[in-house]
C-alpha cells in the first residue's frame, strides 16, 4: 500500500505533481475498464469535445457522491483523498470526477491549458483545487498520454482562450513556458495515479494507435476555497471517507448485477 513521505510532499509542490505507480491493482483496473464499458447510464452523459483540428474526445462527467458504484470506491477512497488532503494542506471536498475516452486513430488532442483555466471562472478564490488521474489501461506516448510542463503551477493563472470546443491556455506563454520547464510525458501503466495540481499546464496528443486509453480523473476542491455551487462543480460538501477494499467489493458487486440484467435482456 502506498504510502505518502514528506518527500513526496515536498516533489508535488516543486514539481506539480506526483506520480504514483500501482496505486491499484489489476483487478481494480479490470472491474473499472469492464463496468465503464458497460455503464449505459453514463452513456448518456458522454459528450464530445473537439480538438484545434476538429478532431473528437469523449468523456462524462458527474459530481454524485451518493451512489454505491464502483467510481465513488475510488473518489472516496483513502487512496486518494487522504494523499489529497496531506499535499494541500487541508480538508478535501469532490469537485467532480470524469472518465475520458480516447479512441484508437481518432480520439483528438487537449490542448495545453490548466484546470484552474476552467475553474477560475466559477469564481473559485484560490488555485487551491488538485486532480488525480487514473490510467485505467497504458497510456503511452503513441495513445496519447497525458504531458506537463514541471513546476508550471508556479506561474500563475495563465490567459485561455477558446480551441475548437476546448478552452486552452495562450500558446504563446505556453511556448515561452517550454524554453524553460521540462516537458514530461507521463507514460503510466493501468493501475498508476498522477496527483496534480490545478495550475499544472498539461496536455495530450491525439491517439493516433490501435490501442484506447481510457482515464478516470478526480477533482477536489479544499475546504478553505469558496467557489459557486454548480451542477458538476459544486460548493463544500463534506466527503465521507472509504475503506480502499470497498472498490473491489462495489466494483464486483456492480458488475454482477451488469452481467445479471444482460442475462434477463437476453432470456426476455
Amino acid at each position: 500500500m502506498f504510502q505518502l513521505t514528506e518527500k513526496h510532499i515536498t516533489q508535488f509542490q516543486e514539481d506539480g505533481y506526483l506520480m504514483v505507480e500501482g496505486l491499484y491493482d489489476q483487478e481494480e483496473m479490470d472491474l473499472l475498464l469492464q463496468i465503464g464499458k458497460a455503464d449505459q447510464e453514463k452513456e448518456e452523459l458522454v459528450h464530445s469535445a473537439n480538438d484545434a483540428a476538429g478532431r473528437e474526445s469523449k468523456l462524462w462527467l458527474t459530481s454524485d457522491i451518493d451512489q454505491e458504484d464502483i467510481y465513488n470506491g475510488f473518489v472516496h477512497g483513502r487512496r486518494i483523498v487522504d494523499t489529497m488532503e496531506r499535499v494541500m494542506g487541508d480538508e478535501v471536498y469532490l469537485y467532480h470526477y470524469k472518465m475520458m475516452v480516447k479512441e484508437p486513430k481518432i480520439g483528438g488532442a487537449w490542448e495545453w491549458h490548466q484546470d484552474y483555466g476552467y475553474w477560475y471562472h466559477n469564481q473559485a478564490l484560490y488555485p487551491d483545487m488538485a486532480s488525480c488521474y487514473i490510467a485505467v489501461d497504458r497510456a503511452y506516448r503513441g495513445n496519447g498520454c497525458l504531458q506537463v510542463l514541471r513546476g508550471s503551477h508556479k506561474l500563475g493563472r495563465v490567459e485561455h482562450g477558446r480551441f475548437g470546443t476546448q478552452t486552452g491556455a495562450d500558446p504563446k506563454r505556453v511556448e515561452l513556458a517550454k524554453q524553460h520547464l521540462d516537458h514530461v510525458y507521463c507514460e503510466m501503466a493501468p493501475g498508476t495515479a498522477l496527483f496534480f495540481h490545478a495550475n499544472l499546464l498539461h496536455s495530450s496528443n491525439p491517439n493516433e494507435s490501435d490501442d484506447p486509453r481510457w482515464s478516470l480523473i478526480c477533482c477536489y476542491n479544499t475546504k478553505h476555497n469558496p467557489c459557486l455551487d454548480r451542477a458538476g462543480h459544486p460548493s463544500y460538501r463534506p466527503l465521507e471517507k472509504w475503506d480502499d477494499s470497498r472498490v473491489k467489493e462495489l466494483g464486483r458487486r456492480q458488475w454482477a448485477e451488469m452481467q445479471e440484467k444482460f442475462f434477463d435482456l437476453l432470456i426476455d
